[in-house]
C-alpha cells in the first residue's frame, strides 16, 4: 500500500476508534446515575492502564520491526496469541483482587471476562499497521463501532456497572473475529513462538517500564482520589476527559503507530512539531465549544455527571493542548533517539502524578485538574528539549534496529 493511501486509511481508523471510545462513555452516562457511571469510569481506568501495557509491551515493539518477512510473519502471528493467554491469566487476578479488595467486585469481574476480546483485538490493529494493511484495522474498527452503539442504545436506563461493562466488551466479538479472519492469510504456516514474549532482553519490557512510569502514573492517580478520596472525583474527571476522548485515541496512535509513518520522512522533528500544533489548536477550539455548551446540551450528552464535569472544562482544554506537544514531542524523541524517552517519563510522569493529588488537596477536584495540566506542560517542555538535542533520524532508527534486542524477532 502506498505511503499517503496508508496515511489515510490510519486517520480514518483512528477517527472511527475515538468515535466509539466517545460514544460509548457518552452511552453509559446518558442511561446511568452519577454513582454508577463512575464505578463504571472507574473500571475503565483499570482496563485503559492495561491496554497501555499490552500496547507498549507487544504493540509499540510490534511496529519496530526490523527483519525478514518471514520473522514479520511470526510476530504478527504469535502476538495476538500471546496477548489473549496473558490477558485471560490477568483477568483471573484482577477478578480475585476484586473479590477482596472492592465493595463492588462485579464490574471487575465483567472487565475481567472481556479482557481477552478487547485486548486481543486491540493488538490485531498493531499487526495491520505493521503489514502496511491499516484499512483491515479500519473495516474490523468500523464493525466494532456499529456493534458496541447498537447493544448499548439497547440497554435500559439504571442498568448496572457490571451488566454496561460485560455488555460493552462482548460488543467486541464481531470485530475480533473478523480480524483474525483478515489477518489468517498473511500469517498463514507461520510459527508461534510464545517465548520470544518472556525472554531477557525483549523490547518491549523497556516501552512497558516507560508507560508504566508515563501514562499508567497519571491513571493510577485518578484511581487513588477513588479509593482515597471520593468516586464522584473520578467520575467527575472521567466525565470531562470522556468529552476529549478523539484527541486521547489520537494521542495513543501516534505513539502506537507513528514510528512508522515518521521514518519515512526526511524531517521528522519538524512533522512532529505540525502534528503537535495542529492537534493543540484543535484541543483548544474543542474546549471552547464545550464551556459554552449550554446546560441542557450537557446534560444530554453526560447526563448527571455534567453538572461537575463541566467545572473542569477550562483545565482539562488547557491540559490536552499541552498534552498534544508533549506526546508529538515524546514521537519525535522515540524516532530519533528512541533510548532518550525514558528518562523523561522517568523524571516527569510521578510529578503530573504528584501534582494531581497535591491540586487536589489545594481545591478538590478542579485543583486536580488544573495538576494534570502543569504536569502535562513541564512534561512536553522537557520532550522536546530533549528532542531538540537529539542526533539525525536516520542515524538513530540505524542504531536501533542493530542494537535493539527483539526487534527483529
Amino acid at each position: 500500500m502506498r505511503a499517503r493511501t496508508a496515511v489515510v486509511a490510519s486517520v480514518l481508523d483512528q477517527a472511527v476508534s475515538a468515535l466509539t471510545n466517545i460514544a460509548v462513555l457518552v452511552l453509559v452516562a446518558r442511561h446511568s446515575e452519577a454513582g454508577t457511571f463512575a464505578l463504571f469510569a472507574t473500571a475503565y481506568v483499570v482496563f485503559s492502564v492495561l491496554l497501555g501495557a499490552f500496547g507498549a509491551y507487544v504493540g509499540q515493539e510490534l511496529v519496530l520491526h526490523r527483519g525478514e518477512p518471514e520473522t514479520l510473519r511470526e510476530s504478527c502471528r504469535t502476538a495476538p496469541v500471546f496477548t489473549a493467554c496473558a490477558s485471560a491469566a490477568l483477568g483471573v487476578l484482577l477478578a480475585a483482587v476484586a473479590a477482596v479488595a472492592t465493595d463492588a467486585p462485579a464490574v471487575y469481574e465483567a472487565l475481567a471476562l472481556v479482557l481477552p476480546v478487547t485486548l486481543t483485538q486491540d493488538t490485531l490493529r498493531y499487526c495491520f499497521s505493521v503489514l502496511r494493511r491499516p484499512h483491515l484495522a479500519l473495516l474490523a474498527d468500523t464493525l466494532r463501532m456499529v456493534a458496541a452503539l447498537s447493544v448499548l442504545a439497547l440497554q435500559p436506563d439504571g442498568t448496572s456497572a457490571a451488566r454496561t461493562m460485560l455488555v460493552w466488551g462482548a460488543s467486541a466479538v464481531p470485530a475480533l473475529l473478523l480480524s483474525l479472519y483478515l489477518l489468517r492469510p498473511h500469517v498463514r504456516g507461520a510459527r508461534t513462538r510464545l517465548r520470544k514474549y518472556l525472554v531477557r532482553g525483549h523490547l518491549g519490557r523497556r516501552f512497558l517500564v516507560e508507560f508504566g512510569v508515563g501514562n499508567a502514573t497519571s491513571q493510577l492517580a485518578v484511581l487513588a482520589l477513588g479509593l482515597f478520596a471520593t468516586p464522584l472525583a473520578v467520575g467527575a474527571l472521567r466525565g470531562a476527559t470522556t468529552l476529549f476522548g478523539p484527541l486521547n485515541v489520537a494521542f495513543n496512535a501516534a505513539t502506537g503507530f507513528g514510528p512508522p509513518l515518521l521514518t519515512r520522512h526526511g524531517a521528522p522533528r519538524r512533522a512532529a512539531l505540525f502534528a503537535g500544533t495542529l492537534l493543540a489548536v484543535v484541543s483548544a477550539s474543542w474546549a471552547a465549544v464545550l464551556y459554552v455548551l449550554p446546560a441542557h446540551l450537557g446534560r444530554q450528552l453526560l447526563g448527571d455527571t455534567w453538572e461537575s464535569a463541566s467545572k473542569l472544562m477550562p483545565a482539562t482544554g488547557a491540559q490536552y493542548a499541552a498534552m498534544a506537544f508533549g506526546v508529538c514531542g515524546l514521537l519525535a524523541l522515540r524516532v530519533t533517539a528512541p533510548r532518550a524517552t525514558l528518562p523523561v517519563q522517568l523524571m516527569f510522569s510521578p510529578v503530573s502524578a504528584g501534582l494531581l493529588l497535591a491540586g487536589y488537596a489545594w481545591d478538590g477536584v478542579a485543583g486536580a485538574a488544573w495538576g494534570l495540566c502543569a504536569g502535562s506542560v513541564l512534561k512536553g517542555a522537557a520532550a522536546w528539549l530533549q528532542a531538540a538535542r537529539a542526533p539525525g533520524a536516520a542515524a538513530s532508527v540505524s542504531a536501533t534496529a542493530a542494537t535493539a534486542p527483539g526487534a527483529a524477532s
